[in-house]
């Protein structure tokens, strides 16, 4: 099978190289993916892996079975531990990965501590014999994985959190700041003014409020009141 077409079926899964209507088999594209040897469907794999899972279209065995070269079945068990590793940088946490990571042999749970150190670090990664960079993997997930759950903001928020981040955000933001605050974070597409104010006057306030010397001294602060 050509690659074109395995961007194709890659796009269904949550990995959008290019978009198409056909419904393909989770399992067999993450086949392919793995048998591809074609680093930028290995950067994907995480992203393609996290949504089939997520819609209950993977399983390991069935993966495990389609591969019957020993080299494709080491490559496959180090793409799903270097997976875990960037779910674990994150900070993302999914039931069946608790489950996968109790299975690991000694040897992988090894792995997996090198890998999320080679995140941590942004040192490029040894993924089955082949260099990954840790700066690309992260971007890649950040761009077609996380940008999708922000787009879920109000669904994954609790009706308390919500609450408390409108109200602090009233605090902050003027109407039209907080407005445009939260477009953002949904990944939500602003138009070419509402851009131009973003930046020349929400950015600013955004960079201010992530500085972890003002959170901090905020935090011990507000231990005062």
């Amino acid at each position: 099978m050509g690659n074109d077409e395995l961007l194709k079926r890659v796009g269904e899964l949550g990995f959008p190289m290019f978009n198409t209507e056909e419904t393909r088999n989770a399992n067999s594209t993450l086949t392919d993916m793995v048998r591809s040897q074609d680093l930028r469907f290995w950067e994907g794999f995480p992203v393609v892996l996290a949504n089939s899972a997520k819609e209950g279209l993977f399983n390991y065995e069935e993966v495990n079975k389609l591969l019957l070269n020993p080299s494709d079945k080491s490559s496959f068990d180090s793409l799903m531990v270097m997976s875990l590793a960037v779910y674990k940088f994150f900070n993302l946490q999914f039931p069946w990965v608790d489950e996968f990571y109790k299975s690991l042999s000694q040897d992988k749970e090894n792995e997996f501590a090198v890998f999320l150190e080679k995140l941590k670090d942004n040192a490029n990664l040894n993924v089955a014999g082949k260099e990954m960079s840790a700066e690309r993997l992260k971007t890649v997930f950040e761009n077609y994985f996380s940008k999708a759950a922000a787009k879920k903001l109000n669904e994954l928020l609790s009706e308390k959190d919500e609450l408390g981040l409108e109200y602090a955000l009233s605090h902050v933001f003027s109407p039209k700041q907080k407005e445009l605050f939260l477009k953002k974070l949904r990944g939500e597409k602003l138009t070419k003014t509402e851009k131009e104010y973003f930046s020349r006057a929400v950015k600013k306030k955004v960079l201010a409020l992530s500085n972890s010397q003002l959170q901090r001294a905020a935090q011990k602060l507000s231990e005062t009141f």
